[in-house]
């Protein structure tokens, strides 16, 4: 039985909504808690691997097909190398150069690449408030993603180039744990995007378990050739983290995620990722003591800005176009003329007479 999410009668409809974004925020927190004590292609695999496994376990309790014929695992495969295996590689190594909160804001920037993409292959409309939160969104991303230094600079008319060499410019660039979390977030948009092609040859639950599970192989095999000490340092609250990073931050959320995202429109459900960040930086701030400065909380306001008018471009417009009928049935509104009491009665007696029963 298919939910229905437009149904009055199901309350916990907009939880489940809400559910992969809680989930994944409050995963962030865990995730940088334990990351003093293993290793970033280590976690991300622990996180995806055994995350990809439960969520077959439940495909097949609940009946859900495999995949058949070899596009549909063509799909999956790809499906697993961008969304396992580099959104995951990227959030891990970038989570260990920036905070919980701030990381969360770069990856859940996603929303405005997943707006342009939907827009040029699935004909989703923009709009005027959709291109404003993408500006608004450039704006924020370069005030969290780049050095204050050079933004410092570029504000006293130097560019980037003239600050440093290009080398030690690229270097320091991919580097910057922000910059990290972009590539991330540009590796789930064009998962969220790959997700409305692998449905159509398998079904997104069960595609969505076997991708974290292929996702997860190369991390793993990364950490063994370039990782040390992975698991020697995990100690029993590391380990429940991860835990829950696996089953609630992984697997339950990207099963939600993904079944949603099979279907409906991808740029207003991408969206409702703002709250994401909403709840990394609270819980960043509650566990693990992360501040922002007042650059960032610029950033990080105009992000979460952009992304509000993303989502709601489609209300706003249809705001905006009835105030504006509204306001011009008022102002073409012809006067009605002054007329004596005589006037205004006889019309209606006129009509009551020829409405009267005869």
């Amino acid at each position: 039985m298919h939910l229905k999410l437009t149904e009055s009668r199901l309350p916990f409809a907009t939880l489940l909504l809400i559910a992969p974004f809680f989930l994944w925020g409050t995963a962030m927190v865990a995730m940088k808690g334990t990351l003093s004590h293993t290793t970033p292609l280590f976690m991300a695999g622990v996180r995806v691997f055994p995350a990809g496994l439960l969520i077959l376990l439940a495909a097949l309790a609940m009946g859900r097909p495999q995949p058949r014929g070899w596009l549909a695992w063509l799909w999956i495969g790809l499906f697993g190398l961008v969304d396992g295996t580099l959104f995951q590689g990227f959030l891990a190594e970038g989570l260990t150069r920036t905070g919980a909160g701030l990381g969360s804001v770069m990856i859940d920037s996603q929303p405005l690449a997943v707006a342009l993409m939907a827009k040029f292959l699935f004909g989703e409309q923009i709009g005027l408030w959709g291109w404003l939160g993408l500006a608004f969104g450039v704006i924020g991303i370069s005030l969290l993603g780049i050095p204050q230094e050079w933004l410092l600079g570029m504000w006293h008319g130097e560019t980037l180039l003239s600050l440093q060499p290009v080398d030690q410019f690229l270097t320091q660039l991919f580097q910057n744990g922000q910059w990290l979390m972009l590539l991330a977030a540009l590796s789930m948009a064009v998962g969220t995007v790959l997700v409305r092609y692998v449905s159509r040859y398998a079904d997104p639950v069960a595609a969505t378990g076997w991708h974290l599970v292929f996702g997860g192989i190369p991390l793993f095999f990364g950490s063994a050739f370039w990782e040390t000490q992975q698991w020697q340092n995990l100690q029993p609250t590391d380990w429940l983290a991860l835990s829950y990073s696996t089953l609630f931050g992984s697997a339950i959320a990207y099963g939600l995620f993904f079944y949603f995202a099979s279907s409906g429109n991808l740029t207003s459900f991408s969206s409702l990722t703002f709250l994401t960040p909403v709840f990394a930086l609270l819980f960043g701030n509650l566990f693990l003591a992360e501040t922002l400065d007042l650059l960032q909380w610029s950033g990080v306001f105009l992000t979460l800005v952009s992304i509000y008018l993303i989502n709601q471009r489609e209300q706003l417009r249809q705001t905006l176009q009835t105030w504006r009928l509204s306001w011009n049935r008022v102002a073409n509104q012809p006067e009605v003329p002054e007329t004596s009491g005589l006037a205004t009665v006889q019309p209606s007696l006129i009509e009551t007479e020829s409405d009267s029963p005869r």
